[in-house]
């Protein structure tokens, strides 16, 4: 299926070419809140930070002027990773090279190499000294406004008398084949628009790759300098400039890119280059205003701690990953890595509805909706599912992407058997209804997923003929801890398949239609198991081994099946002491929620922060899978780290009357919780005052 489609510089750097250098943000008083810094550069121990706007993912590299990779949402093929589709990467097109004095640089001739990520405005800053020769200064941004877009802008301060060359570098990345390589020049009586493209084709050869990147020069027309053109090898070709500098002048240039694929348009090469020439028309001073723009728009939208600057920082981070990783109008979806690179091939899991879905929704409900158009779009290919496997209804595919085809490896046995995947899709898509009250929306789109959903759990439970007052079981699955296989009658499963069937009748309900009178019988006769002590027992065979994640702690939240204050503490003490140290990030977030709301503020402020602290790696701080790994950005984990902030210390619930808040008692050292831009009314909600 094709796809459809902040703390502050105190100087905007929209004055980039008017008024210098801004000023530092350490000058202002919340700093500490926007900026996240990495001094100690180890290229042997660094973890980038991504830039991205939903569509493209910038990652950052130790290298100076260069970038690891480019991750291009939306673009699927198959290249040797576990035989199944894998997100692409795209050219590496912002690259750069630097010749000082005619002598290429590295990391060896630098010093004082700093990079910074400013998150109101979702710009890197990388800054250097060249020997006592040239201060530099280089903005990334993946701008916002224009999905397929970025802009780098370059300043370079001479110390002495210096000759610099500039290069504009596309690489190609191995998985890309049949690479050509293009340069032109656009003239005009008021521009020159100088063109450096290539074009490559997916290993398969069915999708085209391309990018295109252009120098935007501060000189008026006629006075640029001249460019050269370079074609080194079938992955490799720049575009560079010589100028001389004399001490103390300051030269600014731009780099303005773009990269698409024929999964996104029909003509990639052209697409690109037309989206390429418009950037560098509209000029680095409208693009960064309407960047910039487009940014304090999804802030309208914040958490803060007053009191705690750090928590503040760390949750605007997370939010900066969700917020970058995502956008509005599209039938895109999440993985659990976002666009920081090709973890977990890029697929789209559970993770995004139960775990990055939920802040989104409420922090913003029209980037929310981007991610169930993606399932949406593929519910004919769910139903497809369903009947392989001999049930009704839409069974949605453990992994996906586009195809909307089952996309895990066949090794892994969770594609077969974790079908509570479509649980949560069905949840995620009523929870949508409760905070928009979109009846339309409900009838197009919600509903349709809804009743199929609910077809495939009344035909998935195993009844007995002789017994049709029994419970019904549903048997032979995996649950939210993946550890324990070929399970019957696990506890979150059987959680979700009895909410979603109510939430369908729900559903039919509200738009006037009579819901089928199966699916709360079905709902009613699926047993939630318990141990004799009447803890909630995991699944039939479960006997208090370690647990990879949450799974009955599920129940509680989000599910709201368990209410009974006496058993959600049962069972949050129960399993917090058999969560594995080596488990994924976010199981802690769930136990911290639920400690949030049953007032034990510090005990849940323990576990918020074992949610995310131990996850981090140099030198952003940016969150692993795991406590001690190595695969990060994993954006599963901030969705978690987010939901305990908003819906336990925050004290928010989703429910039949949208959002609303429940009382809840902050963690001594916070003062208050403010939360603006919540829901489509965009509420403030407080805590703690």
């Amino acid at each position: 299926m094709s796809v459809r489609t902040v703390l502050s510089f105190i100087l905007p750097i929209a004055l980039f070419y008017i008024a210098g250098p801004a000023l530092s943000a350490q000058t202002r008083p919340d700093a500490a809140v926007w900026l996240v810094e990495a001094t100690d550069i180890n290229p042997a121990n660094y973890y980038g930070v991504t830039v991205a706007n939903g569509m493209i993912g910038l990652v950052s590299s130790p290298e100076p002027l260069r970038i690891k990779d480019v991750v291009l949402n939306g673009a699927y093929d198959n290249y040797l990773r576990g035989r199944v589709s894998n997100i692409l990467k795209g050219f590496n097109f912002l690259n750069m090279n630097l010749d000082v004095d005619g002598r290429r640089i590295g990391r060896a001739d630098i010093s004082g190499y700093k990079q910074t990520l400013d998150m109101r405005r979702a710009t890197l800053r990388t800054t250097f000294q060249v020997g006592g020769k040239l201060r530099i200064r280089h903005d990334m941004m993946a701008l916002r406004h224009l999905p397929y877009s970025a802009l780098i802008n370059v300043e370079i301060t001479a110390l002495q008398d210096v000759t610099v060359t500039p290069a504009s570098v596309i690489e190609a990345p191995e998985i890309l084949q049949d690479v050509r390589n293009y340069y032109a020049e656009i003239d005009r009586p008021h521009v020159r628009i100088p063109l450096l493209s290539s074009v490559g084709k997916s290993p398969s050869g069915k999708i085209t790759v391309a990018a295109s990147t252009s120098f935007i020069f501060p000189e008026k027309h006629g006075d640029e300098p001249d460019i050269l053109h370079e074609d080194w090898d079938y992955n490799m070709h720049l575009a560079k400039f010589t100028k001389k500098l004399r001490a103390g002048e300051t030269y600014r240039f731009s780099i303005v890119g773009s990269v698409i694929s024929s999964a996104h348009v029909a003509d990639a090469h052209n697409e690109a280059e037309r989206l390429t020439i418009f950037a560098a028309l509209e000029r680095p001073e409208r693009l960064l205003r309407r960047h910039e723009a487009a940014w304090d728009a999804l802030w309208q939208s914040d958490i803060t701690v007053e009191g705690d600057p750090e928590a503040t920082r760390d949750i605007h981070f997370a939010m900066y990953h969700l917020y970058a990783f995502a956008r509005e109008g599209t039938a895109l979806s999440l993985s659990p890595m976002g666009l920081s690179g090709l973890g977990y091939n890029g697929h789209v899991f559970w993770d995004t509805e139960l775990w990055m879905y939920p802040p989104l929704l409420a922090l913003h409900p029209e980037i929310a909706r981007s991610l169930l158009e993606f399932r949406y779009q593929l519910l004919d290919e769910a139903r497809q599912n369903a009947f392989s496997h001999g049930y009704r209804g839409a069974m949605y595919p453990w992994e996906s992407t586009t195809t909307g085809q089952e996309e895990t490896p066949v090794w892994a046995l969770t594609g077969p058997f974790q079908h509570h995947i479509t649980g949560c899709v069905g949840w995620a898509f009523w929870k949508y209804y409760e905070v928009t009250g979109d009846k339309e929306w409900l009838r197009t789109r919600g509903y349709p997923v809804l009743r199929e959903v609910a077809d495939f759990w009344a035909s998935r439970v195993e009844r007995n003929p002789e017994d049709p007052e029994g419970q019904y079981d549903i048997n032979n699955v995996i649950g939210a801890n993946e550890w324990q296989e070929n399970i019957d009658n696990n506890a979150f499963t059987n959680g979700m398949a009895k909410t979603v069937l109510e939430y369908a009748a729900r559903a039919a309900e509200a738009l006037g239609l009579t819901p089928d009178p199966d699916w709360r019988h079905v709902a009613a006769k699926i047993p939630i198991l318990q141990f004799p002590d009447g803890v909630t027992r995991e699944n039939a065979t479960y006997d208090g081994v370690l647990v990879k994640q949450a799974d009955v702690n599920l129940l509680a939240y989000p599910l709201d099946i368990i209410t009974d204050p006496v058993q959600i503490r049962k069972d949050l003490d129960y399993y917090t002491p058999r969560m594995a140290a080596d488990g994924p990030a976010m199981g802690h977030a769930i136990l911290a929620t639920l400690a949030a709301r049953d007032n034990q503020p510090e005990k849940a402020y323990e576990l918020w922060k074992k949610s995310y602290q131990p996850n981090r790696v140099p030198p952003f701080g940016v969150l692993a899978e795991t406590a001690g790994g190595a695969n990060p950005y994993f954006a599963t984990g901030a969705g978690g780290f987010l939901q305990a902030t908003l819906f336990g210390f925050g004290g928010l619930e989703i429910g039949p009357q949208g959002i609303r808040q429940r009382k809840v008692c902050l963690p001594k050292n916070w003062k208050s919780l403010k939360m603006t831009g919540i829901g489509v009314q965009r509420q403030t909600f407080s805590s703690g005052q």
